[in-house]
């Protein structure tokens, strides 16, 4: 079994040495090998395997000059490590290089080689094996590039706890320790990349755009990770599309016409060059312009796109870029190259012939370097200037640095960089195995690896604890996913106005250290869209929503497709794509635009605006005219028209008017929590004061007159304490009812935001609108019982008592209350407190005329009406008119009766009084009631009035001589004198009071 095995694998390496001849490899011996795999060139040449015989190698074309210039830089760092008498002293390290023509299949045919010659070591064969010129053990591998190619080697070399450090594989799939263990990099994870893409995107506001993606380990989660950042920044993808180098003609021209269709012109492309270059091809010639193209760090500064003849199509590129490093001698390193100098690097000879277009004499002119060179320059990607089919000799004189290839290229050393630093932390890893102290080990029990027979998995282990500061002081540590953490520069595609070519202008740079928010810088001053322009790009579904303005969802299109709504009234924004409007503080209204919130209208009923001034000039005119008419009665208080009217009580209603007029100043003005209190009780108590007064007073004379016989009872009862006793008692139901309103849910100051959006009302909040309804429903109920005792004493005499204008004040204040319950209940805002305003004043002023204008009138204008013989006859003619009718009906009863017994149909004195009774009373008035009612009916009668007694002349147009004529006309003048004589006694119970 053992030789079975044995066999088996000198098979295998046997196959993978014979794949890779003399001058496909760079390789040097050493005590310790490393491995190294880098794309010399950019693919392999498609070939029909039909198996009718043994298959062969396929061939690689189009050289990469980037790729040899980073396979220099391996081989530079392994001598400047070898001659280093700090760094593996004593030690020599050798490689072993192939080429991977960017392809897995080539990857895995040199991985075969490295894993085969391992296996032979750890199996121990030389006994059984003549081996001769022993290769050691490849106790680490530098490569791969493409993160697709990383992946399958990965695979393979994980098997074996081979370590692979990666200069430029940057998948993030790559950071999975369970299925990739010996992995490795120097390059950042696309994690990062994808972020700063889309940090990028949203920096310049654009959120419509598509992506490209390699169909492979490195474009697909790259572009995957790129649509997770953009979802959570509202960025829209309108196409999707995957593309390899290897897609035939119709899959790209598919790809092209989503291009050419799209509306998206920011185009975000996570691909390497190779892979990205036919699809370019294919836009260059279809003269796509227009368009951004966001750049993965593959392919940002690759040599296959960044060419002048596609900048018209690519000139708007901003990509990432590793962070440069600095490498001293590399310069002149490089140069040095030479086939006959470079004996140990196989790849120099293919080198020289590709850069100067020639074929070294050893090799023919149908070489595989001069088919490759074919090849590549019919595709515009020979470095040579020939153009024949057939090459010159080379004279081996050529002068490296006459020839501009990006082999020469060193101004930016990104990727050289890096592999620069991976044979360096292998070499710190050896270093550290070398320098291990017994006890201190990383394996068991502290122990440590011997440097003369190390072992790839031990190398491994020291990879993953190391830390070291690099050339240009920088800490390198790789982290527990085997990934050093780096920032990246961002660049722009101008074309130098020198010779034409395509350069990289740094713009900014991405931090991955800083905190979010902060890891991104943009110089936009530095930046040239298309090759010339300031102006940046528009690459939105839709454009920009205004100030004022938000953005609404469009059915059936992706979320940044929208039109631009105007924010409703209330709300605004004040930025540009607001996705919502901003509600406005609870004070504040959205201006004309919506673009910010000012402080919403205040109203209520001000003393400066018009309504205002109007209402309080005609309650200051109220309080005007209401003392006036006080100072006239205080003036004239001895009078008897003063007197009659019961002085006091009109003092005191007065006040109550006064009252009443003032407390309608309450409702003017900014309410506040004192007035709101304040002004209903005011208003209630006012009017219950007054309406009690005038109750009082009312009922007070309707009493005396319609007593029989006025006694000293009477006179008591109707004195001024128990009238005022009454007043009080009334006003204080309505104080009671006040102070539990003001207990239990007093009136507050309110700002009403509800009924108009734009207007704050700033009210009285009554507190309890069942309290408010008692407060004017008591008061109403005062008004109703004086109207009703004012409409009964409404015939009393008309000097003495003013019922008939009680009357009619009380008619307008229940016109004035019913109409007020309706309009309060309608109006709204500052109209509230008008409606009640006027309502008071209305009442007032009704209360004020009717009650007291007249006898202001009288008082001022006529004098002669203002006597005590006025208001004695009036009061006396009051009591002959009471007389009379009571005489007459007692005379129709007598009358009737004396019909009924007798049949007499004569004239008597009851007849003839009856017979006038409906033109003149039947008896005569006063002298001084007789003189007015005279001059008024044209009447030249003359009655006499004396003291203490009465005279009364009849008058019979036929007289009877009969004797029952007689004896009525003595029972009837008997009555009259009876009723004459109570109506005196009635008089003279009145006069004291007066």
């Amino acid at each position: 079994m053992t030789s079975y095995s044995c066999c088996l694998i000198l098979l295998l390496f046997t196959w993978s040495t014979a794949a890779y001849g003399p001058n496909q490899r760079a390789q040097k011996k050493g005590d310790i090998i490393l491995g190294g795999l880098f794309p010399i060139h950019f693919g392999v040449a498609a070939k029909d395997q039909d198996l009718k015989s043994r298959p062969e190698s396929v061939e690689c074309i189009r050289y990469n000059f980037r790729g040899f210039r980073w396979l220099q830089a391996m081989i530079f760092a392994i001598e400047e490590i070898n001659s280093s008498p700090t760094l593996l002293p004593n030690m020599t390290l050798g490689y072993r290089i192939f080429d991977t023509c960017n392809t897995v299949s080539k990857a895995l045919e040199a991985t075969l080689s490295f894993v085969a010659q391992n296996k032979i070591d750890s199996l121990n064969l030389d006994e059984f094996c003549n081996c001769s010129e022993h290769i050691p053990s490849t106790i680490a591998v530098v490569g791969a590039t493409g993160s697709g190619i990383s992946t399958a080697v990965a695979n393979l070399l994980g098997l074996f706890y081979i370590p692979q450090v990666s200069y430029a594989s940057s998948s993030r799939l790559l950071s999975n320790k369970n299925q990739f263990k010996s992995f490795l990099r120097t390059i950042p994870n696309d994690e990062h990349q994808a972020t700063a893409m889309a940090d990028i995107i949203e920096y310049f506001r654009w959120n419509w755009v598509g992506t490209i993606a390699a169909d492979d380990d490195y474009g697909r989660p790259g572009i995957e990770k790129f649509r997770e950042e953009a979802e959570e920044r509202d960025i829209c993808i309108d196409f999707s599309e995957l593309i390899s180098q290897y897609s035939d003609e119709e899959e790209i021209q598919q790809v092209v016409e989503v291009i050419q269709n799209s509306t998206a012109r920011v185009i975000v492309v996570f691909s390497s060059g190779p892979d990205l270059e036919p699809l370019i091809k294919e836009i260059v010639r279809r003269n796509i312009t227009g368009k951004i193209w966001l750049a993965s760090e593959a392919w940002a500064s690759s040599s296959l796109i960044a060419m002048p003849e596609f900048f018209r199509v690519i000139g708007s590129t901003i990509g990432f870029a590793l962070k440069a490093g600095q490498i001293p001698g590399f310069r002149e390193f490089l140069q040095k190259v030479h086939p006959k100098k470079s004996t140990n690097n196989g790849f120099a000879k293919e080198f020289w012939e590709e850069t100067f277009n020639c074929y070294l004499p050893d090799g023919s002119k149908n070489s595989p370097a001069s088919t490759s060179f074919h090849k590549g320059h019919e595709e515009g990607l020979g470095a040579g200037n020939g153009t024949s089919a057939f090459r010159p000799p080379c004279t081996g004189d050529e002068n490296i640095t006459s020839v501009e290839t990006p082999y020469m290229d060193y101004t930016h050393l990104r990727i050289s960089y890096n592999v620069y630093l991976a044979v360096y932390s292998i070499a710190h890893a050896l270093q550290d195995i070398y320098t291990c102290t017994p006890g201190k080990g990383l394996f068991t029990n502290g122990s440590c690896a011997d440097i003369k027979k190390v072992e790839a998995w031990q190398v491994l282990k020291h990879l993953r604890h190391l830390n070291f500061t690099n050339n240009m002081g920088e800490q390198v540590d790789f982290d527990e996913f085997g990934d050093l953490v780096g920032n990246y520069s961002i660049i722009n595609w101008h074309l130098s106005p020198e010779d034409g070519s395509v350069v990289f202008e740094e713009v900014g740079h991405y931090n991955v250290y800083a905190k979010k928010g902060e890891r991104l810088f943009i110089n936009e001053n530095k930046i040239l869209w298309g090759g010339f322009s300031k102006e940046v790009p528009f690459s939105n579904c839709s454009r920009d929503c205004l100030p004022g303005t938000r953005k609404g969802i469009i059915e059936g299109e992706p979320t940044c497709c929208f039109e631009c709504v105007d924010c409703p009234d209330g709300e605004y924004s004040d930025e540009t794509d607001a996705s919502a409007c901003d509600k406005c503080p609870e004070d504040y209204w959205s201006n004309e635009n919506h673009t910010s919130c000012i402080p919403k209208q205040i109203e209520f009923l001000a003393w400066t605006e018009p309504f205002g001034i109007a209402l309080t000039l005609f309650a200051v005119l109220g309080i005007f005219l209401t003392s006036f008419v006080l100072g006239v009665f205080t003036k004239f208080r001895n009078t008897p028209i003063v007197k009659a009217t019961n002085r006091e009580l009109s003092y005191l209603l007065l006040f109550s008017l006064l009252c009443c007029f003032s407390s309608s100043l309450f409702f003017i003005g900014e309410p506040q929590n004192w007035t709101c209190r304040l002004r209903q009780p005011a208003f209630g108590i006012s009017f219950v004061l007054c309406i009690s007064c005038i109750l009082v007073k009312t009922n007070r004379v309707l009493l005396v007159f319609e007593a029989k016989i006025p006694t000293s009872l009477h006179r008591k009862w109707w004195g001024l304490n128990l009238q005022f006793l009454l007043v009080f008692l009334c006003t204080f139901v309505q104080i009671v009812i006040c102070v539990i309103w003001l207990y239990t849910a007093p009136p507050s100051s309110y700002r009403n935001h509800e009924l108009e959006d734009e207007i704050i009302f700033i009210t009285c909040h009554e507190g309890s609108l069942m309290a408010l309804g008692f407060l004017i429903g008591y008061t109403c109920l005062l008004a109703a019982i004086c109207f009703f005792f004012a409409f009964k004493s409404r015939k009393l005499p008309e000097n003495f008592n003013e019922a008939k204008f009680i009357t009619f004040s009380m008619l307008i204040f229940f016109i004035v209350w019913i109409s007020f319950i309706p309009a309060y209940a309608s109006t709204y805002g500052k109209f509230v407190s008008a409606v009640e305003v006027i309502a008071i004043l209305a009442a007032s002023f009704g209360l004020l005329a009717c009650i007291f204008f007249n006898k202001v009138y009288i008082i001022l204008f006529k004098p002669s009406r203002n006597t005590i013989e006025e208001v004695r006859c009036s009061t006396a003619a009051h009591a002959f008119k009471v007389a009379a009718r009571a005489t007459l009906r007692r005379s129709n009863v007598s009358r009737k009766r004396s019909n009924s017994l007798g049949g007499s149909t004569g004239s008597t004195p009851s007849s003839s009084i009856s017979s006038k009774s409906n033109h003149e009373d039947p008896f005569p008035l006063p002298a001084c009631a007789e003189r007015q009612r005279q001059q008024q009916r044209g009447c030249k009668q003359k009655v006499s009035f004396g003291s203490g007694t009465v005279t009364l002349s009849l008058s019979f147009e036929e007289p009877q001589k009969n004797a029952m004529a007689n004896r009525n006309a003595r029972r009837r003048n008997s009555l009259e004198a009876q009723n004459s004589d109570d109506s005196l006694m009635r008089h003279r119970a009145l006069l004291p009071l007066q």
